[in-house]
């Protein structure tokens, strides 16, 4: 009798845990949608008065800007080709050495190098991107002072530091992919006769997409986002569109804080708030077209388009 009340008592403290869980839960996810919702209801209301075609292309004709390379002067044009660039051009440096490392660290080391290689990684994590971008200007100013006199700060700079600062979650999102996966597939690959290198490649690497591409979406997030790399690498205002990789540029983060803390008028305060809108809703179009490549890369590896 006294272990049935006991059983009774446990599973009814079990269950009230888990009410209590599910409600946290349900009341924390709440929480970051009503943050989110209250942040963008703020951004609209405070750039509603700044939407016009002048807040991209200024004085110059949007066909001009767009088909015959017209400079654009106090509009977000510019700023929005270089953030574009930015972004595109770190993660063709980044993805295949965070993605190449992560399947390292998951499937050909072991032991200490291993662990050393993982504090490595955590290290690089916890690195502040400001720490990150005196690195890169420094390395300039080494340049300059020995080997390359000419060399200065432009955009495959920034787009280099960037790529140091998201390598990090593409490490460490591929490798925990990597990892995760079930030991059948391995045995699999094994059973018919493929090499390490054919399982990882064949099998592993495609079955991993998911967490992968998990990876770059938060890395995109990353670069897109951030001011402290840029401002000392290579983003000036009033830059135009960027002409070459080791040429100035425009950045959205760096036009938002420019913006912010050197306005001179109402209206120029209304075009950072638009150009934060114009961040999001960027950043939002390449989350999107990340998930569209992830899903149609799983489509063709499940109908064995891949192998």
């Amino acid at each position: 009798m006294c272990t049935a009340r006991g059983k009774n008592t446990v599973s009814s403290r079990v269950s009230r845990l888990h009410k209590i869980t599910v409600a946290g839960s349900w009341l924390s996810t709440g929480a970051v949608l009503a943050a989110l919702g209250v942040l963008l209801v703020f951004l609209l209301k405070k750039s509603a008065s700044g939407w016009s075609t002048a807040l991209f292309f200024g004085d110059t004709p949007a066909f001009d800007a767009l088909f015959r390379g017209a400079p654009v002067f106090d509009g977000l044009w510019p700023a929005c080709v270089g953030t574009l660039a930015l972004v595109l051009l770190s993660m063709v440096i980044a993805i295949p050495a965070g993605v190449a490392t992560g399947i390292y660290l998951a499937e050909y080391t072991q032991g200490r190098f291993r662990e050393c290689l993982s504090f490595c990684v955590d290290v690089l994590a916890g690195m502040p991107s400001i720490l990150v971008g005196l690195f890169g200007f420094a390395l300039i100013l080494f340049l300059r002072r020995t080997f390359a006199p000419d060399a200065n700060t432009g955009l495959l700079l920034s787009a280099l530091c960037l790529a140091m600062l998201v390598l990090p979650y593409l490490i460490s999102t591929t490798r925990l992919s990597v990892a995760g996966l079930p030991v059948q597939l391995r045995l699999t690959g094994a059973s018919l006769g493929l090499s390490h290198g054919q399982i990882v490649w064949r099998i592993l690497l495609p079955a991993a997409l998911p967490g992968i591409f998990s990876g770059i979406i938060l890395a995109i997030g990353r670069a897109a986002e951030d001011t402290a790399v840029i401002l000392l690498t290579g983003a000036v205002a009033n830059a135009g569109t960027p002409s070459s990789l080791t040429g100035k540029y425009e950045a959205l983060p760096f036009h938002i804080y420019y913006l912010a803390a050197e306005y001179q008028s109402q209206q120029e305060l209304t075009q950072a708030f638009c150009a934060a809108v114009v961040l999001l809703c960027l950043t939002g179009v390449m989350f999107a077209c990340s998930r569209w490549l992830q899903r149609k890369l799983e489509q063709r590896w499940k109908t064995g388009e891949m192998a």
